[in-house]
């Protein structure tokens, strides 16, 4: 599955990687997890830190046909039994406690032989990822991406950033996020040098685009963020970057203008889902700031009105439309799968317009759901803890614009009896990952709702929000 030079091509602490060397060990952690029962078309649950291992794992899991359900580390244990519960893997993998907890787990500390067990997947094998997004609404669904489906992800994102083996990256982000899993697989397919980080550190990745010669930064809006408040940006040397990619949430372009003025860094916006990983890249000359760019090769893109779904003309705003070879197969449960498929297109939610040039423009997040961090955070799931509480009679939940991490959870509470604010917003960091906790609560006397029972999302956040 690895092939190319014995140069190390992974990085991580003080250890180094050729690819003959990841082929190896994958191929021996493939033969181990073969003598445990996986077989092609199985499902392997796979919670891991960031770590060279979790490269390997994923791909000991491929030889053998059988899909990844990759579950985020920061998620706690009633998230992780909602994605087993989903999923049905038949085998565990990982680093996590929780996830140990909920179902008999290989650790992947334990010692493991090199193998021979080589060759790709079997033809014919299905699934290859199980990755989760909220979608548009509800608790997370898990996204299904095939081989193909992958292949032309990593394609469309080497040839939209021009990626070579002479290319160094690191990733900061969990893999088991789609932006951090495409660029590891990228940097390795193309033969680029590649860091990992257990986590995110603004020192450690200045000293390491200076010590590694770095090429290409990946940020999303928390790390544009620490650049552009470093106070001694100035001296760190960070020559060898080409461009930062900006991902997952709208550029900040004040932000990114401090840093270009501060190191000289020309920035990329990126445009991508789960379901879709790479749909628009920007022009990697820096230039233009306020638009995604234009559609990748291999992606097509219209926009169409929202409600009879015809394509609109250029400058028109309407809901941003996708399809490509690189789209997901479908969610679990299957049934979400056709509220945003339709024939072929892929619903991405989004509300923008393509310009006369064909650069495209995302004006507003169609639907409900509220992006930290690069995150995709469903306010029902939030919803669903808070009305848990015995004080709480309704709830809401919105995002606001933040400088910091895209958008801020706001929490809307109705109470039969008086509870602290921060006790409600504690709730949920308790039982959900740390970026769904609410960033402010608020006590109101009702949630506006129509007849049906609907929450009016909207109407509660220009009430409590936009009247300031």
């Amino acid at each position: 599955m690895f092939s190319g030079s014995p140069t190390a091509v992974l990085v991580f602490e003080d250890r180094q990687y050729t690819l003959p060397e990841l082929d190896a060990q994958s191929g021996g952690l493939a033969a181990v997890l073969a003598a445990d029962g996986v077989t092609a078309g199985g499902r392997v649950a796979l919670m891991a830190s960031t770590r060279p291992e979790f490269v390997i794992a994923l791909h000991a899991i491929w030889r053998l046909g059988a899909a990844a359900v990759l579950i985020s580390p920061s998620w706690k244990r009633d998230e992780v039994a909602h994605a087993l519960a989903l999923t049905r893997p038949g085998h565990a993998l990982g680093d996590h406690p929780v996830l140990a907890e909920l179902m008999p787990m290989r650790r992947l500390d334990e010692p493991v032989p090199a193998g021979d067990l080589a060759g790709d997947p079997p033809p014919g094998a299905a699934d290859a990822l199980l990755a989760f997004s909220s979608g548009t609404t509800g608790l997370p669904k898990a996204v299904r991406h095939t081989h193909d489906s992958l292949r032309a992800a990593v394609r469309h994102w080497r040839d939209a950033l021009q990626l070579t083996a002479a290319d160094r990256m690191q990733v900061m982000t969990p893999p088991s996020h789609i932006l951090g899993l495409l660029n590891i697989l990228t940097a390795l397919h193309v033969g680029a040098r590649l860091r990992l980080h257990r986590r995110f550190d603004v020192d450690v990745m200045l000293r390491s685009i200076e010590t590694d010669r770095i090429t290409v930064e990946m940020a999303v809006a928390p790390i544009a963020l620490a650049l552009a408040a470093h106070p001694d940006l100035e001296s760190f040397d960070l020559s060898s970057l080409r461009f930062i990619v900006w991902g997952a949430t709208p550029v900040t372009v004040a932000v990114a203008e401090t840093v270009t003025r501060r190191a000289g860094v020309r920035w990329v916006p990126a445009y991508g889902s789960s379901e879709l990983p790479v749909i628009a890249c920007s022009a990697l000359d820096g230039s233009v700031l306020d638009t995604v760019g234009r559609p990748v090769s291999g992606v097509d893109v219209q926009v169409v009105d929202a409600e009879s779904g015809a394509p609109v003309a250029a400058g028109e705003i309407g809901e941003i439309r996708v399809r490509s070879d690189s789209l997901m197969v479908g969610y679990l449960p299957a049934e979400a799968t056709a509220e945003v498929l339709c024939d072929g297109w892929f619903r991405t939610g989004d509300i923008g317009f393509l310009d006369d040039d064909g650069w495209l423009r995302i004006t507003d997040r169609g639907k409900e759901m509220i992006k930290v961090r690069g995150f995709a955070v469903a306010p029902a799931e939030i919803e669903a803890v808070l009305h848990a509480h015995p004080a709480v009679v309704d709830c809401g939940v919105f995002g606001v614009p933040d400088p910091a991490d895209g958008e801020a959870i706001v929490a809307a509470v109705a109470l039969r009896e008086p509870v602290g604010e921060t006790e409600l917003a504690e709730l949920v960091g308790g039982r959900l990952a740390s970026y769904k906790r609410p960033h402010r609560v608020v006590v109101v006397s009702e949630i506006p709702r129509l007849p049906s029972g609907k929450l009016l999302r909207r109407v509660l956040k220009e009430r409590l929000w936009m009247s300031g």
